[in-house]
């Protein structure tokens, strides 16, 4: 059976959704910048969860596209050594897709996305019949981030495109984004979460001033 890679650029998008990973066959390689020296602790105990088949590389130096520079190395180096493996690039980056394009020309399988649940068949089991009702509560859009940012501690996004891009990658990649931008208002009004100028900082208690 072949081998799938899922390599992240974490400078890019933070992941929620790294439970989906849980009995999945992938190979997983997160790629964090030479500046990132605190990790979220859902982050790091979602993927200690997943033992061999997960691993951090850290870029060796800052720089214009330092991390990128890193990802297409190992990118190219696992698709020479295992020329059967299938790669995928979760990255809002453009840029990588003349690669993607240029190693599908040459029979290698890569994709890039914007999140994880849109790798095909990653989507999570419906719920079972019935339970809308009981789990509806804990489905509240608003309480999944307030409780995902009291996770993350000085990890939280730093400014508006983040802190959107860190919503959809936690409620699914079919959130809208007027949905979205309704979370990031409830968060003002609720004194968690205040926007100046596109720069985010946090103020309430439950989730640390950062």
């Amino acid at each position: 059976m072949k081998t799938e890679f899922i390599l992240i650029d974490f400078e890019n998008v933070q992941p929620g959704n790294l439970a989906l990973l849980r009995g999945r066959d992938f190979k997983i390689m997160v790629f964090l910048g030479a500046t990132q020296a605190k990790l979220p602790t859902d982050l790091a105990c979602e993927l200690q969860a997943l033992g061999a088949n997960a691993e951090y590389v850290r870029c060796a130096g800052s720089g214009p596209n330092a991390l990128d520079f890193h990802i297409a190395y190992h990118l190219g180096r696992l698709a020479a050594e295992q020329p059967e493996a299938s790669f995928h690039i979760i990255s809002r980056d453009t840029g990588f897709d003349p690669l993607i394009r240029h190693l599908k020309m040459r029979g290698t399988v890569c994709h890039r996305w914007a999140n994880l649940s849109s790798i095909p068949g990653m989507k999570p089991a419906a719920p079972a019949p019935g339970a809308g009702r009981v789990k509806a509560a804990a489905a509240d859009p608003v309480k999944r981030v307030i409780e995902n940012l009291a996770k993350r501690g000085a990890a939280k996004p730093r400014t508006v495109k983040r802190l959107c891009s860190s919503i959809r990658d936690l409620l699914g990649a079919e959130t809208s984004d007027e949905a979205i931008a309704k979370v990031v208002q409830e968060l003002e009004a609720r004194g968690i979460a205040k926007v100046t100028e596109g720069r985010v900082s946090y103020r309430d208690a439950q989730t640390g001033t950062s």
